[in-house]
C-alpha cells in the first residue's frame, strides 16, 4: 500500500516555497505522493490565502524525483478542457511521468461556484465532467480532434506533445458516499477512486463492489482512502493508497510532524 499527503494550499500553507520543501521532505521520508487541493475560493471560516496548485506542482516536480503529484481534485466544470489538457501534459513532462490527475464535480462551499457564475446543478456538472474527460483523452491522443458537444467544442485541433505516460495520464475520480452509483461507474471506467465522506470499512467495500461489478475486478485499479480509516483494514478491503489529509488551518509544524514520523504502513 502506498502513502500520501493531501494538503490544502491555504492559510499557513499558502507559501509555494514551503510546499516545495514539504514535497522534498516527504520524498526523503519515503512517502509515495503529495497531492494538493484545487480551489479558488473558500468559506469565510477558512483562511483567505489560497494558492494555485498547478503553479506549485511545477516547482515540486523540479525539486523531486520519485513522488507522484497532482490535484485531489480538479473540477472540470470551472475549467476549459484545452487549458487543463495543456497544463496536465506540461506537468507530466516536467515530472517525467509522475502526474496523477484527480477529477470531480467540484463543490460550492463558500460560493466557489455561485460567486463566479459557474454551474451548480449536480447533474449538469456530471454531464460536463463526462464530456470534458472524453475531450481530454482525445486531446492527449495526439491526433486531430473535432468535438461539438453540449458544453465544449474543438474544431480540427491537434494537441502536442503527447503525455509521457501512455496510453494517457492516470485519472482518479472523487465519489461521495450515499447510494448514487454514477460517480462510481465513472471512476470504474478509468484508473482510480477517491472516496469522500466514507463512513466505515463496510462502506468502502460497498463502493468497491460497484467498481468490481463495472470492471469485472479491481485489479490494476487504485483507491485512495484517508487515514481516518485503519490503513491495514482498508488495504484488506481493496484500497491501494492511504493518505493523511490536513485541516484548512494546518500549520507547517503539523505537516512536518507527520513527515518526521514517516509512512504509517
Amino acid at each position: 500500500m502506498k502513502t500520501a499527503l493531501s494538503l490544502p494550499p491555504f492559510g499557513q500553507l499558502a507559501d509555494p516555497r514551503l510546499l516545495v520543501d514539504i514535497a522534498i521532505a516527504a520524498e526523503q521520508a519515503s512517502f509515495d505522493g503529495v497531492f494538493l487541493w484545487d480551489h479558488v475560493y473558500r468559506p469565510e471560516a477558512d483562511p483567505s490565502e489560497i494558492l494555485d496548485p498547478w503553479v506549485v506542482f511545477g516547482a515540486q516536480a523540479l525539486a523531486t524525483d520519485r513522488i507522484r503529484l497532482g490535484p485531489m481534485v480538479t473540477p472540470i466544470t470551472r475549467r476549459r478542457p484545452i487549458k487543463l489538457a495543456r497544463e496536465a501534459v506540461t506537468l507530466d513532462h516536467l515530472s517525467n511521468g509522475r502526474l496523477t490527475l484527480g477529477l470531480g464535480l467540484g463543490v460550492d462551499s463558500g460560493g466557489e461556484l455561485t460567486k463566479f457564475g459557474e454551474i451548480v446543478d449536480p447533474k449538469e456538472r456530471g454531464d460536463r465532467l463526462d464530456e470534458g474527460v472524453a475531450l481530454l483523452i482525445e486531446f492527449w491522443s495526439g491526433g486531430p480532434v473535432t468535438h461539438h458537444g453540449a458544453a465544449y467544442h474543438a474544431d480540427q485541433v491537434t494537441v502536442l506533445p503527447r503525455p509521457v505516460q501512455l496510453p494517457r495520464i492516470p485519472l482518479w475520480f472523487a465519489a461521495r458516499g450515499g447510494s448514487a452509483k454514477r460517480p462510481l461507474r465513472r471512476a470504474a471506467r478509468f484508473d482510480g477512486l477517491v472516496p469522500i465522506e466514507l463512513e466505515d470499512h463496510d462502506h468502502l467495500s460497498r463502493m468497491l463492489d460497484v467498481i468490481a461489478t463495472e470492471r469485472g475486478s479491481v485489479d490494476g485499479f487504485d483507491t485512495m482512502v484517508s487515514t481516518q480509516l485503519d490503513a491495514a483494514e482498508s488495504e484488506r478491503r481493496g484500497a491501494t493508497w492511504s493518505y493523511q489529509s490536513f485541516d484548512t488551518h494546518a500549520s507547517p509544524a503539523d505537516v512536518f510532524d507527520v513527515i518526521t514520523r514517516g509512512p504509517w504502513i
